[in-house]
């Protein structure tokens, strides 16, 4: 089991990005429009800055939600590898079996 104050963390930043992902779309938007002037850019770009570091999605760890493990997360399924599998081999998971050849 990880943290849970680690797996908390990761809520949070999860809640801030999506409260700060319309602000920060629209300020990306300004400071990449090539078609406006300098100064405006660059304005849009301080505001950028000041936003929260937390509200930025590329913050956000990928965890097993079950166990909270960062590490040999498995998209697909939103588990860690470890927890995979143990609930294919109790045939939590559908479709899935154990391969052998």
């Amino acid at each position: 089991m990880a943290k849970v104050s680690s797996v908390a963390r990761n809520n949070k930043r999860k809640k801030m990005v999506e409260q700060y992902s319309a602000k920060r779309s629209e300020l990306k938007s300004i400071a990449n429009n090539q078609d406006l002037p300098n100064e405006e850019r660059m304005n849009a770009r301080k505001k950028l800055d000041k936003l929260p570091k937390n509200s930025n999605p590329i913050r956000i760890r990928n965890r097993c939600f079950v166990s909270g493990r960062p590490r040999g997360y498995i998209n697909y399924f939103g588990l860690s590898r470890i927890t995979f599998r143990e609930m294919a081999h109790k045939g939590l998971l559908p479709g899935v079996k154990k391969s052998s050849w």
